[in-house]
């Protein structure tokens, strides 16, 4: 039996827990952040105005900055459970959690008909959701040599946006020979195509990708 080594795509602080868990498991675990989140800069609006708040991100409680504190009063409809605990630790109060997508929880918010998505700068817009952006992902410089590391490996895929640069940054390499563990079949499809195997976790939020990528990199 031998282990492949894992490549970590998603950005910091969550790159490293990713990485810690997988090596618990076993799995040589490769840092590669393609992104870059900063906060950006925003105003609260009346939070009057709204039921709830949306949060589909961890990354819009790290980077709301104090501006938060002033919607701290309205519930939390959240994507999932990291998300619902990064929003319990920033003292707000959830009263929803996804165990999905955006579009499903938004669906399950019936009773908050009137959202406020504190979200990123490249997102997919929610219909009849008002959304603010508070922080945005930037591009890191990413070289060839460093990609190539995918070869032999699997590679943990945590948003569409990672699988998309991925993908064209993988144009010429042998994807025949690179595995992918994506956390949703949306995110497995903006890869592309051609990979050795393609497997997506069965629940969303970390800890079940990185049970996925460790049955990948495990060669029985």
């Amino acid at each position: 039996m031998t282990s492949r080594r894992a490549l970590v795509l998603r950005p910091a602080p969550g790159n490293a827990r990713t990485c810690a868990a997988l090596a618990a498991a076993g799995v040589e675990a490769v840092a590669l952040p393609l992104f870059a989140v900063a906060p950006v800069a925003w105003t609260p609006p009346d939070p009057g105005r709204y039921d709830a708040l949306l949060l589909t991100s961890a990354q819009a409680v790290r980077h709301a900055g104090a501006g938060i504190a002033g919607l701290a009063g309205l519930p939390v409809v959240a994507v999932g459970a990291a998300t619902a605990a990064a929003a319990r630790a920033a003292g707000l109060t959830v009263a929803l959690v996804g165990t999905a997508d955006a579009a499903a929880i938004v669906a399950q918010a019936a009773a908050f008909p009137r959202l406020l998505h504190l979200a990123g700068r490249d997102r997919v817009a929610q219909p009849g959701v008002d959304t603010l952006t508070v922080y945005a992902s930037e591009a890191l410089p990413v070289d060839a040599t460093a990609i190539a590391a995918a070869v032999d490996a699997v590679v943990l895929l945590h948003s569409v946006r990672a699988a998309t640069r991925f993908g064209a940054l993988t144009v010429e390499l042998s994807r025949t020979r690179v595995r992918i563990a994506a956390l949703s079949a949306a995110i497995a499809a903006a890869a592309g195509a051609g990979w050795a195997c393609v497997a997506v976790a069965p629940q969303p939020g970390d800890a079940a990708l990185v049970q996925t990528a460790v049955r990948l990199a495990i060669d029985h």
